[in-house]
């Protein structure tokens, strides 16, 4: 039998596995893995909290801005509101006006008087009547209610306005519903 050769301090060779055979977990392999574990864990639980607490801020901030909107258009036409109760007083001195009065030129003057500042504080806040009569008919501003006949000038232009359209700061907010000339 051949007997092995043991690697001795004798034996100019090196074993590179020595440390394989050495009980317990301080291998040469393993020096400063618990460290690096607990490293990365201790890491770990930090952009967790990080994560929870972004994700508890975010979600409060959608509460908020969800209860700030409701309120927002809650209060949105608050402003016109307001400037119409001047108006709607108005509109109750004239009532009692033609309740006492019989003065027929008087009660439609006052009339006159509280349409013209309906339509002043109106126009205040952006509102503008659709100029409609005798231009021509366009669908993305009219809606065509029925044809008439008419001259050959009047072919394809708004006749009469059935119901009157607006613009609220530039923008179409009812449509003119009109009669066109065939």
């Amino acid at each position: 039998m051949e007997e092995k050769e043991l690697a001795t301090p004798e034996n100019s060779e090196m074993n590179i596995n020595a440390d394989a055979d050495v009980p317990g977990n301080t291998h040469l392999s393993n020096e400063g893995a618990e460290d690096v574990t607990e490293k990365l864990q201790a890491e770990l639980e930090e952009q967790k909290d990080k994560y929870l607490r972004l994700f508890a801020e975010f979600d409060n901030f959608k509460r908020r801005t969800a209860k700030e909107r409701i309120e927002l258009i809650q209060t949105a036409g608050k402003d016109v509101i307001v400037s119409m109760l001047e108006v709607l007083d108005d509109c109750d001195r004239a009532e009692k006006q033609m309740q006492t009065s019989e003065d027929a030129k008087t009660i439609k003057e006052g009339i006159g008087l509280v349409f013209g500042k309906l339509k002043t504080v109106l126009g205040n806040k952006g509102l503008k009547p659709m100029q409609s009569i005798n231009t021509a008919f366009d669908v993305e501003k009219h809606e065509a209610i029925t044809e008439v006949p008419a001259g050959e000038a009047m072919v394809g232009k708004v006749v009469d306005e059935v119901e009157k359209g607006y613009y609220l700061n530039d923008k179409i907010i009812r449509f003119a519903k009109v009669v066109v000339g065939k």
